[in-house]
């Protein structure tokens, strides 16, 4: 039997420095979601800064900005606010002090999710009309609200990214909610890129695997689920925040100027294994 390769992975800030250096020079994008060094949106973010953006994050609250602020300061970012998309007005703060500060944006990175631990732990059919409405807003709505926002600062095109997982178009073990929700999301891409594409506006999904993030805590026997994606996957190994940064970094660059409208996978391949 031949022996499973380890792979090494390199720093995220060596790739782009080393091989696709300053693709995003001059581009100016926004960042939400992160709430700490284990978080997708850090390793976009440590993407985006390595190929030259210029960046705005926001923290969700006060707890969070004490992991975030320091974070930031490493990024050199321009702007960082909070932003909690429940609150009435907190987005649009956001976008009007992007616009006062460069009078554009290039790209906006989507990466927050939640629903009520009563209604993701229970059965999808038990789940509370205020727990789903909840999970919506927060996990699907909010993005068609950044796009919103974000579309008068993109007159010269542009990109918008979300997160989205395989539990949108299969049943995952304890996903719950989140499926529904996500495949929501998923769907509300292809129209906001079909509403948007004459504008330039790109708009894409992208869907890692497993990965141990915050957000992801709260799923029941997560654990399990990190194991059996790393037995199964084809490359036999999970993905890295590094490696979906680099994804996000490649398609709000202008080298992918014509992909727009869909789901893209890095999950190590676990997706095809149906």
């Amino acid at each position: 039997m031949h022996a499973t390769r380890r792979w090494s992975m390199r720093p995220v800030s060596m790739y782009w420095r080393n091989e696709l250096p300053s693709i995003l020079q001059g581009k100016k994008g926004l960042v939400i979601g992160i709430a700490n060094h284990h978080s997708i949106a850090w390793g976009a973010a440590q993407a985006f800064h390595a190929g030259g953006a210029e960046l705005a994050v926001t923290w969700l609250d006060d707890k969070a900005r004490a992991y975030v602020e320091p974070l930031a300061a490493q990024l050199d970012v321009s702007l960082s606010m909070p932003l909690d998309v429940q609150e009435d007005g907190a987005m649009e703060a956001v976008f009007a002090a992007i616009a006062q500060r460069w009078g554009k944006l290039d790209f906006v990175l989507h990466s927050i999710a939640f629903a009520p631990g009563a209604d993701l732990h229970g059965r999808v059919v038990d789940c509370s009309r205020a727990g789903f409405a909840q999970a919506m807003d927060i996990s699907c709505h909010s993005f068609m609200r950044a796009a919103r926002l974000a579309e008068p600062l993109m007159s010269d095109g542009g990109c918008l990214l979300t997160m989205s997982y395989l539990g949108a178009d299969e049943v995952i073990a304890n996903y719950g909610l989140m499926g529904p929700v996500k495949a929501a999301l998923e769907s509300s891409v292809r129209y906001l890129a079909s509403e948007l594409g004459p504008k330039g506006i790109r708009v894409s999904a992208i869907s890692p695997g497993p990965l141990a993030t915050r957000a992801a805590s709260g799923i029941a026997d997560f654990d399990q689920l990190l194991s059996d994606a790393a037995t199964r996957s084809p490359m036999r190994r999970l993905t890295t925040i590094e490696e979906v940064g680099a994804l996000c970094a490649f398609l709000v660059s202008d080298v992918a100027a014509s992909i727009t409208g869909d789901t893209l996978y890095v999950d190590a391949g676990y997706h095809i294994l149906g």
